[in-house]
């Protein structure tokens, strides 16, 4: 295990380093894009194009140009904001981060309790009434787009309910960190995270489910239960276990892209600045850098954890593992 953990680690490196070069070349050097023109502004002449490039390491080799940026980045972190000269881009997006963590992570805790409890559920009482109404909610939840569901939120919470007793204590919108109020933090994130967690309860608990259903036909758990396991231990240790692979797998998948800025929709609904939100005024007005940094970021993020997901796959499945 030890060794497919650290062949693992190395990939990741490789591929991020793959990473880097390929969003430097996208962003920097595709026909067309001038950084220093998007610096100087319409109103530039060959001379200010010349001294913005000088400024900026622009006129230098391409491979010299990448390293610069790259120490900006990740050594000196003192990469500055080419549409605001006096924003750092990194401290800019470490400010950021905290609030799209929090969101993030505070959903994916909610999908992934509740898709393991509807799944099991629906995969017990298959054939039952519940079964099928389990699945027709799951099937609401997988086809509500997320900016939908949190304008009628906001709707309900912040406007037409707010002044009775069960949405009296929601805050404004916005993001209050932990450190500041650990109370308003949680009670600013409780209906974000239902909304974006919203979307994916209802899909993993139908993946789970037909898993479920699929691995309880399989030899080794007819053998469980011939050698006199207990029900409960056989549905934990042999059914759940196994019919979580392919959970684990698309759950690394999907957050590392709601990190990576998939959550944009529900952070610009609830108000919450985070990378999402970072990246999209970035986009606006063209500045590269930040640009740049949001997408290595959010790339680091979904290659760590596909990363996890692996380490994770080999352990609910030993025959992944190197030999």
């Amino acid at each position: 295990m030890l060794t497919f953990i650290v062949r693992r680690a190395l990939w990741t490196v490789l591929v991020m380093f793959v990473i880097t070069v390929i969003v430097f070349v996208i962003f920097f050097k595709t026909p067309g894009v001038d950084p220093a023109r998007a610096i100087a502004g319409r109103n530039s002449n060959p001379q200010i194009l010349a001294e913005i490039r000088a400024q900026f390491g622009l006129n230098k080799p391409l491979w010299v140009q990448y390293a610069l940026m790259m120490k900006s980045l990740f050594i000196s972190r003192n990469l500055v904001s080419y549409s605001n000269q006096g924003v750092l881009v990194v401290p800019e997006i470490g400010a950021a981060a905290p609030a799209t963590l929090s969101l993030v992570f505070g959903a994916a805790v909610l999908w992934v309790i509740m898709a393991i409890v509807m799944g099991v559920a629906a995969a017990l009482l298959r054939g039952t009434i519940l079964d099928p109404l389990l699945m027709i909610i799951a099937l609401i939840g997988f086809s509500t787009p997320p900016f939908w569901a949190g304008t009628v939120a906001n709707l309900i919470s912040q406007s037409s309910l707010h002044s009775t007793f069960l949405f009296s204590w929601v805050p404004p919108l916005g993001y209050t960190s932990f450190a500041t109020s650990p109370a308003l933090w949680f009670k600013g994130l409780v209906i974000p995270w239902i909304t974006l967690s919203f979307l994916y309860i209802g899909f993993y608990a139908r993946v789970l489910r037909a898993n479920l259903i699929e691995i309880q036909n399989e030899d080794f758990v007819r053998t469980a239960r011939a050698k006199g396991l207990r029900e409960r231990r056989v549905l934990v240790r042999h059914i759940l276990r196994n019919s979580m692979i392919t959970f684990v797998s698309l759950f690394g998948l999907d957050f590392g892209a709601l990190v990576a800025g998939g959550a944009l929709l529900t952070e610009v609904v609830f108000g919450i600045h985070g990378i999402g939100f970072l990246t999209y005024q970035a986009f606006t007005s063209l500045d590269l850098p930040t640009i740049m940094a949001t997408v290595v970021f959010g790339a680091f993020f979904i290659v760590l954890a596909n990363a996890v997901v692996d380490v994770a796959y080999a352990w609910l499945d030993p025959r992944v593992r190197p030999t």
